[in-house]
């Protein structure tokens, strides 16, 4: 072996290491957000089995149109998002800046819906505290449900804003640069987390809009 050839491989074994290393911090990132929201989905869980009728009558007041609308834009910037990736993994730098900005937008939109939800739900005085109202006679565990609604989804919108950030500013490097600024396994990394976020929210759609709906 030439002494170019060896400088090559090892500039090659370098940088698979490097993707390795980052892959395994996202996962071990990952791995300690899911031990997070599992805390939280099991508080749900032990609260829903103290207070079912009243998590069932509050499960109603949610917006299932809006919920189901925006599980359907994760699931469409999951899908730009992979796509963004594999862009990236064939060297089109320009396609994948553009795919990244579509799954930032969808992330934006997904966030407006949310905050519209809020809104409502703060003028149907849903809000917990003292200017919570509710009808019947399961206040107490309808309040409880939605103390972890508004704290389940506000971490999930969180992490939702850091993402959106994250492939906004991946998206500008990509478009100023190429992926001489942006490699291809950073941006992989970044998918990893975007889709971590989406299944986050695909569990927690059904536990908190379709709780004994019908």
């Amino acid at each position: 072996m030439n002494g170019a050839s060896a400088m090559t491989a090892t500039a090659g074994g370098a940088g698979n290491g490097r993707r390795q290393t980052m892959e395994l911090g996202m996962w071990v990132f990952l791995t300690t957000e899911t031990l997070f929201f599992g805390v939280l989905f099991f508080v749900y869980l032990v609260m829903r089995l103290a207070h079912p009728e009243g998590f069932a009558a509050a499960s109603r007041h949610t917006d299932m149109l809006m919920g189901t609308l925006n599980t359907a834009v994760l699931l469409t910037s999951s899908m730009t998002m992979a796509l963004a990736v594999e862009a990236a993994t064939l060297g089109r730098a320009r396609l994948a800046s553009r795919l990244l900005a579509a799954t930032l937008l969808l992330g934006v939109v997904f966030l407006a819906i949310k905050g519209y939800e809020y809104r409502r739900e703060y003028v149907e005085h849903l809000w917990p505290g003292p200017g919570f109202r509710f009808e019947g006679t399961n206040a107490a565990g309808a309040q409880t449900f939605f103390w972890l609604y508004f704290v389940m989804t506000g971490f999930h919108a969180l992490h939702l804003v850091i993402g959106v950030a994250l492939v906004g500013f991946m998206a500008w490097r990509l478009a100023r640069s190429g992926l001489g600024a942006q490699s291809a396994a950073s941006i992989d990394n970044a998918g990893l987390y975007w889709h971590f976020v989406d299944i986050v929210w695909i569990f927690m759609y059904p536990a908190l809009y379709l709780v004994s709906r019908s």
